[in-house]
């Protein structure tokens, strides 16, 4: 009967041990979309976007319109991500995912950067615009063109 104490007080060590040291698993960057605050251990799933939003000015506005712009497409790798008029302008640099902005957010998977091509391009296809740009994990960088 003794043994029998012993080896059940021993499995509840043991049991209570291991239980005890569990930890949980997850996403443990606050900069990644996947943050886990309950996660005690990093397991690699941390996932990432970056975001930015295209602005100009009204000097580069009425540049525009002398050329004869009108509508304005932008492309990032290739792909159209908005559309803006091109008389519209901001006096200073939008909040990304300001209503009227062009705001464009890029999935970078487990990567906390990227580098992508941008273009705009006019209603008869000139292309008025054309630059790198680098997303970072958990920002918004505003890209003013001129």
């Amino acid at each position: 009967m003794k043994s029998l104490k012993l080896l059940l007080l021993g499995v509840l060590i043991v049991g209570t041990a291991t239980m005890s040291s569990c930890v949980t698993e997850g996403c443990t960057d606050p900069d990644a979309k996947t943050y886990d605050s309950a996660a005690g251990s990093d397991d690699g799933s941390c996932l990432y976007e970056g975001t930015v939003v295209f602005w100009y000015g009204q000097s580069i506005s009425n540049l525009l319109g002398l050329a004869g712009a009108q509508t304005l497409t932008y492309y990032v790798d290739n792909q159209i991500v908005g559309y803006s008029s091109a008389d519209v302008y901001w006096t200073s640099a939008p909040n990304c995912g300001t209503s009227g902005s062009v705001t464009y957010t890029r999935d970078l998977g487990s990567y906390t950067s990227g580098t992508s091509l941008y273009q705009v391009i006019d209603q008869d296809g000139w292309i008025i615009w054309s630059d790198y740009i680098t997303f970072t994990a958990n920002t918004c960088e505003a890209i003013q063109l001129n």
